[in-house]
């Protein structure tokens, strides 16, 4: 979820663009204002904002480094980037003054040697070349060193400027999907609508390599989770067994006097239950108090380069606990059916000798 949010803050959930626009660094303009009403009557969109990028280079004072300057404008959802502020402000989007103000990375920064309030100066690489001076207004840290290296946000007029584009012109448009609403289907009615002249691509299927990656995590999950499971288990029927060995004097008794295996059988399962309520309880009450110290004190940490993340991020789903405890429950009891198999083979005429 947490890498996921961040990938979307630099590219939303699909990106609709002019066919020949695949590379970044060279865009054709496109109408934003046709394709917004073409997109007005489509379930499952909560946002569509506009976006316009240009490839620079960064020049300070004994630095240089390539960079790529995305233009928002005011539609455009800057809670990501408010969220990820280490210090200083957004450009106060709609002010003149904006034209003159970005924000970049703190990676960036650090390898420039640039602070909030410094003024750079960027080269666009043109024909002839372009030369703009612009302040630093804030620095933001996401922890996606490969986006977070690359990419400067400016107001996307500044772009408009550079590119001699009108008011109406954009590089593309980001749509930014409701909660639970499906991408891929969502990416699909898009593409019914905006016809053959633009292309819609999904998140997904811009940064293919991450996602992959996240779902071998999901993977590494699910086989955790099975392994437990079966601890879980072993414990229990070791557990029901000795109580067997225990019992078995006791067993051979009520088979004398007339209990059915499946009586006993029932009674040993009613034994075992509270047990296995009581490790439950004490379960959750051991992981969720680890899990609410790493939410609250960050305790346990991650190399940011390759995680992507600082530390362990945490969430808390009540369906997905309250499924995992009823899974639990039932597992366990479904196991001790195959021990207590073992009363059936116990005889009162020798049980009732056993010491």
């Amino acid at each position: 979820r947490e890498i996921e949010s961040k990938i979307r803050g630099f590219a939303a959930d699909i990106r609709v663009a002019e066919y020949g626009s695949d590379n970044p660094y060279d865009e054709q303009p496109i109408d934003v204002q046709g394709i917004k009403q073409k997109l007005a009557g489509i379930e499952g969109i909560q946002n569509v904002q506009s976006y316009a990028t240009k490839a620079g280079i960064i020049k300070s004072a004994s630095e240089i480094q390539g960079v790529l300057l995305k233009g928002v404008d005011q539609a455009y959802d800057l809670t990501f980037l408010k969220k990820n502020l280490v210090s200083g402000k957004l450009p106060k989007q709609g002010d003149s003054s904006a034209i003159k103000e970005m924000v970049i990375s703190s990676g960036l920064s650090s390898l420039m040697r640039i602070g909030t309030g410094d003024t750079i100066t960027i080269y666009f690489i043109e024909d002839p070349p372009r030369v703009r001076r612009i302040r630093v207004s804030g620095i933001y840290n996401t922890g996606l060193g490969e986006f977070d290296k690359l990419y400067g946000f400016c107001d996307i007029n500044l772009i408009r400027k550079l590119n001699n584009w009108d008011q109406k012109m954009a590089g593309g448009l980001e749509i930014i999907a409701k909660p639970g609403s499906d991408v891929h289907q969502l990416t699909q009615d898009i593409r019914d609508k905006i016809g053959f002249q633009y292309h819609a691509t999904s998140i997904q299927a811009q940064y293919p390599q991450i996602f992959q990656w996240l779902e071998l995590q999901n993977v590494n999950v699910f086989i955790i989770i099975t392994l437990i499971l079966a601890v879980s288990g072993v414990s229990m029927v070791s557990t029901l067994l000795i109580i067997i060995l225990n019992r078995t004097r006791m067993i051979g008794l009520l088979k004398s006097l007339g209990a059915s295996d499946r009586l006993i059988r029932n009674v040993f399962i009613r034994l075992s239950m509270p047990i296995i309520f009581k490790g439950v309880v004490l379960g959750n009450c051991i992981g969720l108090g680890l899990c609410w110290v790493q939410y609250q004190f960050g305790v346990i940490t991650l190399q940011e380069e390759s995680y992507y993340v600082s530390q362990v991020p945490v969430h808390f789903s009540l369906l997905d606990l309250s499924l995992l405890n009823l899974g639990t429950l039932i597992i366990c009891v479904l196991m001790l059916i195959g021990p207590s198999m073992i009363i059936s083979g116990i005889r009162p005429s020798k049980s009732l000798r056993f010491d």
